[in-house]
């Protein structure tokens, strides 16, 4: 290492403590601390290493050089390597280290250089929103990126008009491919193509077909490219992708026939393997890749993650974009299989000095037919070659070895030729025929490669490094000299390695290269002979070529990164590159088209410019064909060498011709491990890369660079104040000057102040020295005012504590005598209440003591009679059992005998059944020709049914003959009948006597024993009432309690409920009013989509119209005629012009146009749909709101259930009343025998049964009928409620007044739902008495319901006859409005006028009718018709009459222009013309009512339009005159047209008045003020069209004059949907125009500048300087933005902006200061601390304040700031625990979690990986998106605004230069 670089800096003294790098063997450096202090000429350094190891260091004696010391921590982690202030390998290393594996940064600048560190894992820091931050930004100002390395270049290209290139270098594995293939990216997502041909997609598809054929897997790297590339992007004048261009260098042929292990061949071999069972591929005769040598070899076919068949189908899709359709793709993957097949043709000795191939080989078989060539040939020449002579020909047999290699060299120049071709046609797709203006070069090249074996390819790699070092070094020197001269410093030649030597070594004259060439033409040239040649040229006389020590076929080159050994075996062989050229002639015999069109440019030659066979490199001279052949075969000789020294030299001479910017990509590690560090690996790559090397040429001049105020601020803190100058300039050069006393370290240029390395970090010490002390006395202070306060805190807190103390002390004592006291009370008092309950006690034992015996006695007595009674009861029941059970005996023995008779019977009779069957079947035994007889009789009955037939015949007529007999006979029956009749009526009578006389007999039997069982129930009856009393009672108790807790319950459950109703109404109206402003926001997209088609479409016509032959017009003609057109002519003047454009011009695109056009009418298509799901949207939203005003109604059915309780207790009381008169009645007569049959006691119990028993059988009916209407609601309900929403009753309960009435409707709901009890059978055994009870319940509610339903009846008719009486009032005063209108108007609107109400009020009345009555509507419809015949009779008249009249006061109009007066003209009504006549006389002038209109003639329409808009200045109307004239004055006119009905007026007056608009604002849409006044403007025209137009909606607020001012004539509401879609579109202009004016100020203000100053100093900053923080002229401030923002409010204000508007218009404002201000927070590290976290946040509050004085903190723009708050908040948290993570979850609700991540990462002072972890872990469900969507705009809306001014108050100014406008 000691022998690249030498230390910058020799010291002579290092204090202790300062840290230092020492050299490792492990990590190559060690940051170790000195314990001791270091004096000059001490032999070592006592150290101690950060895992406290001490150890002694000791110097070298010759050099004496001490360590490299460590930079600040302040500079630990910085994106630019040049910005530290010790420059050197380990600073660099560590740097880069910190950067990887704590902040997970894969970038970071190096002066020009971008480091790029693969992390062997997929970062979600390449999408388009991370391009879209990007771009447009300076490369200073964000994070290193290579977005950042492609904007420079982009932007440098289109600021400078040079071409640019970006070199992406590395060695394998380390990220180049990827890192150029987003550089296009980039490209083709910023610029975007000029046409509709993608040329960006085609430049991104080439990626994956180059991929396919020329990458392969390494050892290293899954994806190596095995080439190098060149890709020129070309772009137009307006810097858009037109085209791209590649060329390529050192195809990797060997990699066909042989790959090492672990190692595959190229992709496209496996992809075509993996897909051989699909059916296209059959042909292919292809299998598994172990089946072929060419892809076996490596021993790993497969890539881990990688699906080799959508690989082939992604690059077969690549191939089909790119032109390349599906037969060339056949043919290509035919070659491809060929190639395979070819090895594994084995060949077979045949001898010594021949080989053979075995006949019907079947791979050869396979590669014949697939390239179209005879086996017989191909195996020929396979195993033999042709040798000429001067004059003969000869036929050499080849060795098996040498037909081997012939075979792979066939093998190599095919895959060759087919790379070739695939190039040239992709090449052939990017090219396009606009004029290329500029491009940008990506250059993926290969890196410094040393392996253990070294041979051809390495060395041309390593050539080509050598190449690009040298340039590159010159590009870094040329940049310091340039920085140095422009800042006018004196500087000194820096002294930098210059490869020329080693690149001289290589391709001077007597090079190797040369010396290689030359061994190629010599007939016996071998490897050994030119290693000799280069030994004895170049062994003695270049100090950089060297000759290994053990051996005599290699050599060694000391290149600018290391030492190289070279074997010189194969050297030769690869670069002559020869193929055998007879079977090249067979291959061009070939059948296979494809295969003959890749050798038929065989005999041309190639480029001088040198492209190497088989890398594909694009040609870019063409060979003369007079030359021809002769020149063709001398070109053919070159060597590969030759042509890539040729193909080097061209890319050299492109990349010097352009700015290059580099990109240096390292590898961390060999194992492709994410985010891990090897030190070893990278120093290598480090020195390869020249990385170091720039460095050392920053480091070997100034390479820390302040500016002077950037300097003031930082180190303020040294200077007194004594020192601060109004100069700034001579303040730092004053300070500095007594702070650094060496000069040479330091240089004054004219804006910077250049620092030698370890300057700055000495500045810095002195600063943290200072800062310190400053400390240390703070500390001081504060330590003693602390202690003092805690002193008087305590001793305040022991006077306090002395104070209770002594009080608490007083109170007890106190207490104490009050105890003492009250004990003596209470003692007396208890005593005399322990005597009183002792005797009170023995009392009490005497009496239960007699109580109970006396009971025990009567129970004794009870039982022996109850067991008396028992006994007989039970002999009874035991006596019945015993004769019913020998009854049920005989019976049984009965019934088995008669079983038994039968069966008998039954068997009997189956025998002899039996015997007939059996006589049957013998009787069809002996009968088997009885089929011929039944023939015979079956002809027979055919012959009886013939006679039957005629017999019928003669029937029929008998029939009709005896029919009037039959008549005759059935009166004769009648009348017998009836006598019959008469007889059996006697009969039943003496029946049914004796029946009734053996009834009444049974009757009195059954009477006197009912007379015993009704004694027995009257005395069951009565314990049994008793027993219900009882129960009843300890029911109704329950209930009570029940009913009181239930009560409780639900009105909790109530208010509970009416909370979550509440919820949901809310949540529902956000929902809706979410997706109201979602449909807006769609809305306004497309509208906003419209509005770029058509400046798209409008463009395009101006271009076709430039294109157009002949007289163009000049501006002025254009201007003045330009507004006339109307919709319809604009697109007729387009057709005309497309037209022409097609015959003039020639390829013009008018594809392109169709499309426009198309696309245009969808877009109106889609808009008009979404407005009219809009229109729906709000429809349901106000129906939403309109169904929970319903749902109020619905508590008239909870007051209803709340009387069914008040009905169950008036119910129990009435049969309470019933039991009591019946226990009465009972226990009065008990005594007096009133049992008996007869008594009153019975008859009043006999009657009460039987009514009872009668009920019953109703009430059992009402109950099944109310039981299933009952069923039928319930299901009704339940449908109801899945239907809706199961918290509608809770809203029902909400809208109750207070707690009685919810108790009664629960009452009444539990009774409606209520099942039986469980105990209600108790009561009787069948529970009739409940059901009665429920029966009469029951009906009372019916009759309940009937008076309800009565009642609502008469109320609604109450209600329908209010309803009336208010319409005739409504009529009345409607009648008088349009009498009183009516006389305002003139005659003939007067007429008009009254028979269009007439007309309304007719047809209103016909459908009424028809809706009570349809009979008598039609009565009422034909006198309908006749008046209205009649009237249009009368309008004919009138019209007719009106039209004379109006040819009259055109002739009366003429005559006053001829007689001079002109003046009173339209300031009388035509009436007024008609009546009066006008005499040329003078009449004093008086006060005239005017209308409120303006009149103007058709001619002076265009004069209108061009002095109120296109020439009208915002400024001087703004200031001096009403806000909104302009729009006052265009609807007055249109007031006129309307009322003058004049439909084509109004027309073209709108048409031309939008399109004027559009074109002011296309003129001037970038000028804030214009498009805020005619957003005014406009707004306020649509709510003068709303406001007038008729509509009860719009004209609450308007005054008696207003509303005579309506628009009568014309609806335009289509017109003002017109007007709304423009104030949209000019919203957004204006959005877009103050998004232009605030973009540069928000980064520079929010972030950027120090508002509070002192509370963040500026760091040291690299080459790559930042937008300076410091507060200078030109730099935008917070208080720049505030300025802005005022501006923006006052000008809305002063044009008249509506407050709604101006809110909305604030709130984006907002949105974009905090999308961008977070956006840069995120992707810039260096912001990332917790000062700017306190900047951010006074920032805000500053916005806050200014939101507050302009009284707009409800617009919402406060809450758009809020994930710029919680960001910063995020800074100023702690984040070490986990409790810290959960804090920072739940505050930083508005930030997603990649949002939360970052800034967690970039944190300075974070340390801890646990945390990460947790907040990584977060689950949210959530979008990933990193940065905020910055082109976001609000849907707007434009709130009816309506206008107090009266229209015929307003005066039109003449600086307006409105004369020809007339008052009327």
């Amino acid at each position: 290492m000691t022998h690249l670089y030498l230390p910058f800096f020799i010291f002579y003294f290092l204090p202790q403590r300062a840290r230092v790098w020492i050299p490792d063997a492990e990590e190559v450096w060690k940051s170790a601390e000195l314990t001791k202090d270091f004096k000059n000429g001490d032999p070592s350094l006592q150290l101690m290493l950060e895992d406290g190891t001490s150890i002694e260091h000791k110097l070298d004696p010759k050099t004496k050089n001490l360590p490299y010391l460590r930079n600040p921590d302040i500079l630990v982690g910085e994106n630019d390597l040049t910005a530290l202030s010790y420059l050197h390998e380990p600073a660099v290393l560590h740097n880069l280290k910190v950067r990887f594996i704590d902040s997970k940064l894969i970038y970071t600048y190096c002066g020009i250089v971008l480091v790029a560190i693969n992390p062997y894992e997929t970062l979600g820091i390449y999408g388009t929103d991370i391009i879209n931050a990007y771009s447009g930004q300076n490369m200073g100002d964000m994070d290193p990126h290579i977005f950042a390395v492609a904007e420079e270049a982009y932007k440098q290209m289109a600021r400078d008009e040079r071409n640019q290139s970006i070199i992406v270098s590395g060695e394998s594995g380390a990220g180049k491919t990827v890192s150029a293939k987003y550089a296009m990216r980039y490209f083709a997502t910023v610029s975007g193509s000029t046409s509709e041909a993608n040329v960006e997609q085609k430049v991104l598809a080439s990626n994956p077909i180059m991929e396919a054929i020329g990458n392969a897997k390494t050892t290293r790297n899954d994806n190596s490219s095995r080439f190098g590339k060149y890709i020129e992007i070309g772009f137009d004048t307006r810097y858009r992708i037109i085209g791209a261009n590649m060329r390529t260098y050192l195809l990797e042929k060997s990699r066909v026939v042989f790959q090492a292990d672990e190692e595959r061949n190229y992709h496209i071999f496996y992809q075509l393997c993996a897909s051989s069972h699909l059916p296209e591929f059959n042909s292919l005769k292809l299998s598994s890749a172990n089946d072929f040598l060419y892809t076996r070899q490596g021993r790993s076919p497969v890539i881990h993650g990688v699906d080799d068949t959508k690989e082939l189908s992604t690059t077969r899709n690549a191939f089909t974009l790119l032109g390349i359709n599906e037969s060339y793709q056949m043919g290509l993957f035919q070659v491809l299989a060929a190639i395979l097949h070819l090895g594994n043709v084995e060949i077979k000795d045949k001898d010594s000095d021949s080989s053979l191939i075995p006949p019907n080989n079947r791979h050869l078989t396979a590669f014949c037919e697939l390239v179209g060539v005879t086996y017989q040939d191909m195996s020929q020449w396979l195993c033999h070659r042709k040798l000429k002579t001067a004059t003969e020909t000869y036929i050499k047999t080849l060795p098996r070895l040498q037909a081997t290699n012939a075979r792979d060299a066939l093998a190599k120049h095919i895959y060759a030729k087919l790379f070739n071709w695939i190039v040239e046609h992709v090449n052939k797709a990017l090219i396009t025929n606009i004029k290329q203006h500029s491009f940008i070069g990506v250059l993926d090249i290969y890196g410094f490669e040393t392996f253990e074996i070294n041979s051809f390819e390495q060395f041309c790699i390593n050539y080509a490094n050598e190449k690009l070092q040298q340039q590159f070094n010159m590009h870094v020197f040329k940049l310091e000299q340039e920085e140095y001269m422009k800042e006018q410093i004196p500087w000194t030649l820096i002294d930098f390695y210059d490869n020329q030597p080693c690149i001289n070594l290589i391709e001077a004259k007597m090079g190797i290269l040369d010396l290689l060439d030359e061994e190629c033409k010599m007939p016996k040239g071998s490897d050994d002979s030119w290693a000799q040649k280069l030994y004895n040229t170049h062994l003695k006389t270049c100090s950089l070529f060297e000759k290994p020590r053990m051996s005599n076929r290699a050599f060694i080159i000391q290149h600018f990164a290391d030492k190289v050994e070279y074997q010189c075996e194969g050297f030769l062989e690869k670069n002559k590159d020869t193929v055998n050229e007879d079977q090249i002639n067979v291959l061009k015999a070939s059948k296979f088209d494809l295969l003959v069109e890749l050798f038929q440019d065989e005999e041309k030659a190639t480029s001088p410019t040198g492209q190497v066979p088989g890398t594909g490199g694009r040609t870019r001279l063409s060979i003369k064909p007079d030359k021809g052949r002769d020149k063709s075969s001398k070109e053919h000789k070159k060597t590969v060498g030759c042509q890539f020294r040729n193909s080097l030299q061209m890319l050299m001479d492109t990349l010097n011709a352009t700015t290059p910017h580099y990109v240096r990509c390292i590898k961390p590690n060999d194992y492709k491990l994410a985010f891990s560090f090897d030190p070893k690996r990278a120093v290598q790559q480090l020195r390869a890369c020249g990385v170091l090397e720039t460095i050392r040429i920053s480091a070997a001049g100034f390479p820390s660079r302040w500016t002077y105020q950037e300097f003031f601020s930082r180190y303020r803190v040294l200077m007194k104040q004594k020192d601060v100058l109004s100069d700034k300039k001579l303040t730092c050069r004053n300070v500095l000057e007594k702070l650094v006393q060496d000069q040479d370290k330091y240089q004054f240029g004219k804006t910077k102040i250049f620092f030698r390395a370890g300057q700055v970090a000495y500045l810095e010490k002195l600063r943290a020295d200072k800062l310190r002390v400053a400390c240390i006395r703070i500390q001081k202070t504060i330590r003693c005012w602390l202690a003092r306060k805690r002193y008087l805190r305590k001793r305040s807190a022991a006077i306090t504590i002395q104070r209770f103390t002594r009080g608490y002390q007083a109170r007890c004592l106190a207490k104490f005598m009050r105890r003492t006291q009250a004990a003596t009370i209470i003692q007396k008092y208890q005593r005399m209440y322990m005597e009183r309950k002792r005797y009170r006690q023995k009392q009490a034992a005497a009496l239960v003591m007699q109580t109970i015996l006396r009971a025990y006695m009567a129970r004794q007595k009870y039982q022996e009679l109850l067991r008396e009674h028992n006994a007989v009861i039970i002999q009874k029941r035991v006596r019945g059992w015993l004769a019913r059970r020998w009854y049920k005996r005989c019976l049984v023995s009965l019934v088995y005998l008669q079983c038994c008779f039968r069966r008998m019977k039954a068997r009997r009779e189956l025998k002899k059944l039996k015997i007939e069957a059996r006589s049957v079947e013998h009787f069809k035994k002996l009968n088997k020709g009885m089929e011929n007889k039944i023939m015979q009789l079956q002809r027979r009955i055919d012959e009886q049914s013939k006679d039957n037939r005629s017999i019928n015949e003669k029937l029929v007529s008998l029939e009709t003959s005896s029919t009037a007999e039959r008549e005759r006979m059935r009166g004769e029956l009648n009348r017998l009948r009836g006598v019959e009749e008469d007889a059996k009526n006697k009969g039943n009578q003496v029946t049914s006597l004796l029946e009734q006389l053996e009834k009444l007999k049974k009757e009195l039997s059954s009477t006197q024993k009912e007379k015993k069982t009704i004694e027995d129930w009257a005395q069951t009856y009565r314990d049994e009432m008793e027993k219900m009393v009882s129960e009843l009672k300890d029911q109704n108790c329950s209930l009570k309690k029940e009913k009181d807790d239930l009560n409780r319950l639900i009105q909790e459950q109530s208010q509970q409920m009416t909370e979550k109703m509440a919820r949901a109404i809310v949540e529902k109206t956000q929902q809706l009013e979410t997706d109201l402003n979602e449909e807006r926001s769609r809305y306004q997209n497309l509208l906003t989509e419209h509005l770029r088609l058509e400046e798209k479409y409008d463009d395009l016509k101006e271009a076709m119209n430039v294109s157009k032959p002949g007289h163009r017009r000049t501006d002025s003609t254009h201007s003045s005629n330009e507004s006339e057109y109307t919709y319809n002519s604009e697109y007729a003047e387009l057709e005309e012009g497309s037209r022409a454009a097609e015959d003039v011009t020639r390829g013009m695109d008018t594809s392109l146009t169709l499309k426009l056009q198309k696309r245009l009418t969808e877009l109106e298509q889609e808009k008009q749909s979404l407005r009219n799901e809009l229109e729906n949207r709000e429809d349901q939203f106000q129906r939403a709101r309109d169904d929970v005003e319903f749902k109020k109604a619905r508590g008239a059915e909870l007051e209803y259930e709340s009387l069914k309780r008040q009905e169950l207790e008036s119910e129990n009381k009435k049969l309470k009343h019933d039991l009591a008169e019946i226990r009465r009645s009972l226990l009065g007569n008990a005594a007096t025998g009133a049992g008996a049959p007869g008594s009153p006691a019975y008859k009043v119990v006999l009657e009460q049964l039987n009514a009872s028993c009668e009920e019953l059988e109703v009430r059992k009916e009402e109950v099944l009928i109310l039981r299933s209407q009952l069923v039928s609601q319930k299901e009704a309900m339940h449908h109801k409620e899945t239907m809706t929403e199961p918290s509608a009753y809770v809203e029902d309960v909400s809208k109750l007044k207070d707690a009685g009435e919810l108790k009664q409707a629960y009452i009444g709901l539990k009774d409606t739902n209520r099942s039986a009890a469980p105990d209600f059978h108790k009561l009787n055994e069948d529970g009739e008495l409940w059901l009665v009870n429920q029966g009469l319940k029951e009906t009372i509610r019916l009759l309940e319901h009937q008076l309800q339903t009565q009642r609502r009846g008469y109320d609604s008719e109450v209600e329908s006859l209010r309803g009336e009486l208010q319409n005739v009032k409504e009529e009345n005063n409607r009648q008088q409005q349009l009498l009183a209108q009516n006389l305002q108007l003139p005659p003939e609107a007067r007429i008009e006028a009254s028979l269009q109400h007439e007309i309304t009020r007719l047809t209103n009345e016909n459908l009424e009718l028809l809706a009570e009555d349809p009979t008598a509507s039609r009565e009422a419809r034909v006198i309908i018709l006749r008046r209205m015949v009649d009237l249009m009779e009368q309008l004919e008249k009138q019209d007719r009459t009106i039209r004379k009249l109006k040819k009259q006061l055109k002739v009366y109009s003429k005559r006053i222009g001829e007689m001079g007066a002109g003046q009173t003209e339209g300031q009388t009504s035509p009436g007024q013309m008609v009546d009066e006549p006008i005499h040329p006389v003078n009449i004093p002038r008086r006060e005239k009512d005017f209308q409120g209109m303006l009149e103007y003639k058709k001619e002076d329409e265009l004069k209108l339009v061009k002095n109120l808009i296109l020439e009208l200045k915002p400024r001087g109307v703004a200031v001096n005159l009403i806000p909104g004239l302009p729009a006052y004055i265009l609807f007055m006119c249109l007031r006129h047209a309307d009322y003058v009905n004049d439909d084509q007026k109004v027309r073209t007056l709108l048409t031309s008045t939008i399109n004027s608009i559009k074109k002011i604002l296309k003129k001037r849409g970038d000028d804030f003020e214009t498009v805020s006044f005619w957003l005014s403007n406009t707004c306020r025209f649509l709510h003068c069209l709303k406001q007038y137009s008729g509509d009860e909606a719009f004209m609450r607020h308007n005054t008696q004059r207003q509303n005579e001012h309506t628009l009568s004539n014309f609806d335009l509401a289509e017109y003002r949907q017109v007007i709304s879609d423009l104030a949209i579109q000019i919203y957004q202009q204006l959005i877009k125009c103050m998004e232009n004016i605030l973009q540069p100020m928000i980064v520079s203000g929010m972030l950027e500048h120090e508002t509070i100053q002192g509370v963040s100093g500026v760091k040291p900053t690299g080459l790559r300087k930042r937008t300076s923080s410091i507060a200078d002229e030109g730099t935008y401030t917070l208080d720049s933005i505030l300025r802005q923002l005022s501006a923006f409010h006052s000008t809305m204000c002063q044009h008249g902006t509506d407050p709604e508007l101006i809110k909305q218009v604030v709130k984006q404002q907002f949105y974009i200061i905090g999308a961008v201000t977070l956006n840069n927070l995120l992707l810039r590290k260096d912001m990332c601390s917790w000062s700017k976290g306190m900047q951010i946040r006074y920032n805000v509050s500053q916005l806050e304040e200014w939101l507050r004085d302009k009284g707009l903190m409800i617009c919402g723009a406060k809450e758009t700031l809020e994930p710029l708050i919680q960001a910063a908040q995020l800074l100023q948290v702690k984040k070490k625990t986990d409790e810290d993570a959960e804090a920072i979850c739940s505050m930083c609700l508005a930030l997603t979690t990649a949002q939360v991540n970052y800034p967690v990462i970039y944190y300075t002072t974070f340390t801890e990986t646990s945390f990460l972890n947790i907040t990584r872990l977060r689950d949210r469900c959530e979008s990933p998106q990193l940065l905020m969507d910055t082109k976001m705009i609000y849907p707007v809306t434009f709130p009816f605004n309506p206008s107090s001014l009266a229209l015929e108050t307003i005066q039109i100014p003449s600086s307006l230069n409105l004369a020809f406008l007339t008052r009327v």
